[in-house]
């Protein structure tokens, strides 16, 4: 995995961003604090097929123009830098090809693509026109995990032995979640792509590459619960896998359906642990509220050490990541965290832990993945 994003054939803008945001749902309560009160960026446009949540967003920006559709955003001759496309996943290609085909920079939800081939589509295309495709990751800007990268890279813990991640998806509690977002998820998992793994879970894959680099191998063991008549949801599910600097991490996935977890978001508990020679680090929370202790913690030398003022609202992270995206548009200054081709390691990541599942959870290269690619293109 690149370390850094490229600029090289990209022309900063010397204005504030006109930008389009496309998909007014959930996710855009989260989303939009990058724009708000932000002086290097316009919200010139939104785009989204329902009356009523164009009538609602409007209200936020009143100088923006609404459209139904990408279609009547292009034919309107709005003058567009860049979008925020907050799409579901199945959407991603048609609209990005769009969007970059009229020679705007695109910002784009995870997961980047169902496959190889579509995800390779869009980040050939981007080069092609010299525009930035970038697949946020807004986990990589929240606080608490920040502080783990840093305790780690240090060195203050020894040599890594090896880390955890732990996620508990739970059925009560949070916030309010309109129907047809669950629809599109649930068509997903139909389809092969659960809604633990590949589409939350793309966040811990994330945190993965971002701590400790390439991976080596991945094994695992992907399980499924049916929740409602015809529902089914991946979990229980174990993945394990080696980086190439030869550190080992295991993640979990567990389902607890009738637990209650305190959240002001979706109802997903997460925890990362990483153990060194001289001690560990942790972050006990994320999304959820689950462990009431503070959200980053040290165990050195026989003392825990607390950090309580870390800023540990997960919405946060959103807005330091989008207001990151901005300023890159400004500046033309990388990494883009993540760049296209970052999305693309992120994704053979997911797709080597499905095809080692199928396989009986055999040892999987991420990098095979893509070779099957070229071999079958």
């Amino acid at each position: 995995m690149a370390p850094s994003d490229s600029f090289d054939a990209f022309t900063p803008v010397d204005h504030p961003v006109r930008t389009a945001i496309i998909g007014l749902g959930r996710v855009y309560e989260l989303n939009v604090r990058a724009y708000v009160d932000n002086p290097e960026a316009d919200v010139v446009a939104l785009v989204d097929p329902s009356d009523l949540r164009r009538a609602q967003r409007q209200i936020e920006w009143p100088a923006a123009q609404a459209f139904a559709s990408v279609g009547e955003l292009i034919t309107s001759g709005t003058e567009i830098h860049a979008a925020e496309l907050l799409l579901p996943t199945t959407l991603n290609e048609e609209v990005v090809m769009a969007c970059l085909t009229q020679g705007w920079h695109v910002n784009l939800q995870k997961p980047f693509a169902n496959d190889l081939a579509s995800a390779q589509r869009m980040a050939d295309e981007a080069e092609r026109r010299g525009l930035q495709l970038r697949v946020m990751e807004n986990y990589l800007f929240y606080e608490p995990l920040q502080k783990l990268k840093a305790v780690v890279e240090s060195g203050v813990l020894g040599l890594i032995s090896s880390y955890h991640m732990k996620m508990v998806a739970s059925g009560r509690g949070g916030w309010e979640v309109p129907g047809d977002s669950y629809e599109w998820r649930f068509q997903q998992a139909r389809d092969g792509r659960g809604p633990l793994l590949f589409d939350d879970g793309w966040h811990k894959l994330s945190t993965a590459l971002w701590l400790f680099g390439p991976v080596k191998e991945v094994r695992a063991w992907i399980g499924s619960t049916e929740i409602i008549p015809g529902i089914e949801v991946d979990a229980p599910t174990t993945v394990i896998w080696e980086h190439v600097n030869g550190v080992r991490g295991v993640w979990d996935i567990t389902l607890a359906v009738d637990m209650y977890l305190r959240s002001d978001y979706y109802t997903n508990d997460e925890r990362w642990e990483v153990t060194g020679r001289r001690g560990f680090a942790r972050v006990n929370r994320c999304t959820g509220r689950g462990i009431q202790e503070p959200s980053f913690e040290i165990y050195l030398d026989g003392e825990m050490r607390s950090y309580h003022a870390l800023d540990d609202d997960w919405a946060s992270s959103f807005r330091d990541s989008g207001r990151h995206w901005i300023t890159s548009m400004r500046t033309g200054q990388g990494p883009l965290l993540w760049g296209a081709d970052q999305g693309l390691d992120v994704l053979r990541f997911a797709l080597a832990a499905y095809q080692s599942s199928a396989a009986g959870g055999v040892g999987v290269s991420p990098m095979s993945v893509a070779f099957d690619l070229e071999r079958d293109a």
